[in-house]
């Protein structure tokens, strides 16, 4: 019978030397037992050894940093499915292309995440604002001059994504054919924001007339003169809600008969700056002329 030799012994001592128990490895990650069995359910963190005969889990010291990094990435929301694309990505060894499969994946969570903060700073703020009796937005009464303009009407479904106004805005830009002079804008009727679908037109401003060749969907519309109580919304359109509230109430305190429409004109706007806190946004809760009583002449009631 061969006995092993003192090679053998060293290399089974040095593979037991350089494995750790569930428990040890717990205590090196700080993450619990609970948390690393979970882990391995998921396919996450698959141990470097199992014992066959009782289950036991192990772990190599190389596993440390990939647990905490797989800690990190759940801390953050990142979905199982892409945290299982980087650790694949992470792991081929592919050379640049697995480095840029994995990076992607963290840049495109990053991305995410960024937005979302950026909308909870936006809630907090708008909080602040209503939570604040003396905050109020300045709205007035003007008359908006009429406009031939370049239109694009829909009946938005029930549901939709606001995809209709991209589409909306490609036609004008192809029927327009250069950008307009003056901001584009779009008409709502109130059903698109209580029942969630509704008639909307989007149009651009356009002196030219209409090309033969413009998009089936575009069409000339002359808006007439019209009375609306206004009010510009500063910054993106999270919080355009507290200018539409400010808007509404004005025109109920001071018995403005509303219209079925209320008009947005996009001063300024993606199409103008990729930075959302210098949008412009003039909204214009349409109303009948000669009803209620002049603000200018009036005092505003004190809120109950």
């Amino acid at each position: 019978m061969t006995r092993p030799g003192p090679d053998t012994y060293d290399d089974e001592e040095d593979r037991v030397s350089e494995r750790l128990t569930i428990g040890e490895f717990s205590r090196v990650t700080h993450l619990s037992i609970r948390t690393l069995r979970r882990y391995h359910e998921q396919d996450l963190l698959v141990p470097a050894e199992v014992d066959p005969a009782t289950g036991y889990r192990y772990y190599a010291p190389a596993q440390v940093r990939p647990a905490l990094t797989i800690k990190r990435f759940r801390d953050l929301d990142l979905p199982l499915a892409d945290l299982r694309r980087f650790l694949q990505a992470e792991s081929a060894g592919g050379g640049e292309a697995g480095r840029a499969a994995a990076q992607q994946v963290v840049a495109s969570h990053l991305r995410r995440l960024e937005d979302r903060l950026g909308r909870t700073q936006r809630a907090v703020e708008a909080l602040r604002e209503l939570l604040d009796p003396a905050a109020e937005r300045t709205v007035g009464v003007e008359v908006l001059p009429p406009q031939r303009v370049l239109a694009v009407s829909l009946d938005v479904p029930h549901g939709a994504d606001l995809s209709w106004y991209d589409a909306a805005m490609r036609d004008l830009d192809a029927a327009a054919g250069r950008r307009p002079v003056l901001p584009p804008g779009g008409r709502y009727e109130h059903e698109l924001f209580t029942e969630g679908h509704g008639r909307a037109t989007v149009y651009l401003p356009a002196e030219a007339p209409l090309p033969p060749d413009a998009p089936a969907t575009v069409r000339e519309v002359h808006l007439p003169e019209r009375t609306a109580a206004v009010a510009t919304h500063a910054g993106p359109h999270d919080d355009l809600d507290l200018t539409y509230a400010a808007v509404g109430s004005f025109a109920a305190r001071y018995g403005l008969r509303p219209q079925n429409l209320v008009e947005e004109v996009y001063l300024v706007g993606p199409r103008d700056t990729g930075r959302p806190d210098r949008w412009r946004t003039l909204v214009a809760w349409l109303i009948t002329p000669g009803t209620g009583r002049s603000p200018a002449s009036s005092t505003v009631p004190p809120e109950p």
